[in-house]
């Protein structure tokens, strides 16, 4: 009467294994949806910002219509650096409240979220960046700033900047002169061997 019992023991233990072993073929089934739905909005956002840039340089007007409106915002702003690391935004537009309504101030910080020392400041009004470069070199949380006006990036346009020189790699010859060239006797690579003469020594 003990064999039949010991059977239905087993039977129920490789029930449980297949149980546990289907369970985790659908974890991993769902892991792979989830990959594969991430990986396809990547995709359609990708294709997104394809689309919208082939059609901002297939319809010019509307690229020249915004580079007018980032013109007329940048006419409307300034830069303000030696920004202090722990200044917030609103301590910024109270500093600069009275040059005029302040429509939106922007501190840059980096991919980790950590301020670089600099911001823009948006006012509603033309008026107020004239106003706001009186204030160049003021005092705000014990450092002075450096006020100037924003300037607008041109698409396309790189600043040129010039090459330092190396001081390691000392001077290179300038214009079109080089040094005539070597030309080796023993052939490329080879040195010249000098062996003692013989002398004959009968003792």
């Amino acid at each position: 009467m003990a064999e039949p019992q010991n059977h239905d023991v087993s039977m129920i233990n490789s029930t449980n294994i297949n149980d546990a072993d289907a369970s985790t073929e659908v974890e991993n089934m769902r892991k792979r949806l989830k990959e594969m739905e991430d990986e396809a909005a990547a995709l359609r956002e990708m294709q997104a910002k394809v689309e919208k840039d082939m059609a901002a340089v297939q319809d010019p007007g509307a690229a020249a219509a915004d580079q007018a409106n980032k013109e007329e915002v940048d006419s409307r702003s300034v830069f303000v650096g030696n920004v202090d690391y722990a200044c917030t935004p609103e301590e910024v537009q109270q500093h600069f409240q009275s040059c005029g309504t302040v429509n939106r101030v922007t501190i840059r910080t980096t991919k980790f979220g950590q301020p670089k020392g600099y911001a823009y400041i948006e006012f509603l009004e033309t008026d107020g960046v004239q106003e706001a470069l009186r204030l160049n070199e003021s005092v705000l949380h014990g450092r002075q700033l450096k006020v100037t006006a924003k300037r607008t990036n041109v698409p396309g346009m790189k600043q040129f900047r010039a090459r330092r020189p190396n001081p390691y790699m000392g001077y290179g010859y300038r214009g079109s002169y080089l040094p005539p060239h070597f030309y080796n006797p023993y052939g490329y690579g080879k040195v010249p061997r000098f062996r003692m003469s013989m002398r004959y020594g009968p003792y």
